[in-house]
This record gives structure tokens, C-alpha cells and sequence, in this order.
């Protein structure tokens, strides 16, 4: 019960959620962009050059996820860690911890990174919706044309058009899918598997800044601790 009462449940509760929303983002967006890339290829473009900038784009995006895996991995950890050590139970179990100015340093610095970290991710979050709009558009036209199948005339007009995304150059050809081919392009299992892994990839995306959210409000609490047992008069050592 004494070890127990020392484990920084709010970090421990950010930290899984953390590492859960990074997999999920980091793991799904990477396959997401190599079945986007599938899909442009194969129904949007005739010409390998019309999406070699693209193609350029999604493998420098596939390094960053690997490199952004790495670091929420050690952060995280490292978060975790502060939280057993400035806990206010393990500082109740273990009478001899004094408040330090290097532990309260410390602590700001997390803060402040947290912080930072809250605003680049709430961005992140924001950017991992356009691709689901996109998708959930071609899904609804999908869902028109077979509603309108029985006037040929009028379901050739509903087109979704990768070079309004900016997934394409305007002088791409097609650049663009329409009518029946629309259709048939959204009965395939590139879109059902690219639509699924960029909603999970939104989804954790959600879920690390609300990890990271949690992870400030913990180290905060922690530095208030920190900063009243030294009001209390607890002699500071580094």
C-alpha cells in the first residue's frame, strides 16, 4: 500500500493515454499517406510527374512521424518520472525529500515545454481533419451518384477534384474523378482502408493533446507543491 500510494496516478493515466494517441496518429497517418499516394496514382493522375512533388512530401512527412514517435516516447518517460519524484505521496512516505530549486526549475521547464507542446498539437490536430474532410466529401458524392444513378446525364457533373486540396498541380490531368468512375473508386479497398486510418490517425491526434493537457495540469500542480514547501521555509539544496 506504501508503494502505491506513491504512484503518480495522473501522469501514469497521461503517459498510457499518450503513448496510446501517438500509436494510433504516428503508426495510422504513416500508412494513410502511402494509400493516398496509391489512390492519386492510380485514379487521379496519368503522369508520374504530376505527383512527384506530392510523393517528395509524404516521404519527408513519413520521416517526421518516425522521428515524432521517438520523441513522445522519451517524453513521456521522462514526464512520468517527474511525477514519482514530486508526488506529493511519495513525499509523505519518504519524510526526508526537501523542496530544491533545481526540482522547481525543473518543473517550469516541463511546464513551459508542455505548454508548447499543447499549442503545436492542438495545430496537428487541426491539419489531421483536412484529409477526413476530404474523404468524408468523396464519400457523400459516392453516396449521390448511387442515389442518381438512373440519370447518367446528371451524376458525370459530380466530380471530386484532388487539385482543389492541393494534392495536385491545376495543370494535372485528370486531376480529377467523376461520375460512375468516382463511384466505383469509392467501392474500392484502398478508399474504405485510407478513409479508416486517417480517422484513427484524427482520433489520436485527440487523444495525445488531451494526454498533454493532462500532463500540464499534473506537472502544474506539481510545481505549485514544490513552490509551497519552500514558502513553508524547507531549506532549498541542489
Amino acid at each position: 500500500m506504501r508503494c502505491l500510494g506513491g504512484v503518480p496516478y495522473i501522469s501514469l493515466v497521461a503517459t498510457l493515454l499518450c503513448f496510446s494517441g501517438i500509436a494510433l496518429f504516428c503508426g495510422c497517418g504513416h500508412q494513410a499517406l502511402t494509400e493516398s499516394e496509391r489512390l492519386i496514382e492510380t485514379y487521379f493522375t496519368r503522369d508520374h510527374q504530376d505527383y512527384i512533388t506530392l510523393a517528395y512530401l509524404i516521404e519527408y512527412f513519413q520521416y517526421i512521424i518516425y522521428g515524432l514517435a521517438s520523441f513522445f516516447f522519451l517524453y513521456c518517460i521522462v514526464l512520468l518520472a517527474e511525477g514519482f519524484y514530486t508526488t506529493s505521496a511519495v513525499r509523505q512516505s519518504f519524510g526526508e525529500f526537501r523542496s530544491t530549486v533545481c526540482g522547481r526549475c525543473l518543473s517550469t521547464t516541463f511546464i513551459v515545454i508542455t505548454y508548447v507542446l499543447v499549442v503545436v498539437w492542438l495545430l496537428v490536430f487541426s491539419l489531421s481533419a483536412i484529409p477526413v474532410y476530404f474523404f468524408y466529401n468523396m464519400a457523400n458524392t459516392c453516396h449521390t451518384i448511387n442515389i442518381l444513378s438512373e440519370t447518367p446525364s446528371s451524376i458525370n457533373q459530380l466530380c471530386i477534384d484532388a487539385r482543389q486540396y492541393g494534392l495536385l498541380p491545376w495543370n494535372a490531368v485528370p486531376g480529377k474523378a467523376c461520375g460512375m468512375t468516382l463511384s466505383n473508386v469509392c467501392k474500392t479497398r484502398e478508399f474504405f482502408l485510407t478513409y479508416d486510418l486517417y480517422i484513427a490517425a484524427f482520433a489520436g491526434a485527440g487523444m495525445t493533446v488531451l494526454a498533454l493537457l493532462t500532463y500540464t495540469v499534473s506537472t502544474t500542480y506539481n510545481f505549485a507543491v514544490l513552490r509551497y514547501l519552500g514558502r513553508k521555509g524547507i531549506s532549498p539544496r541542489c
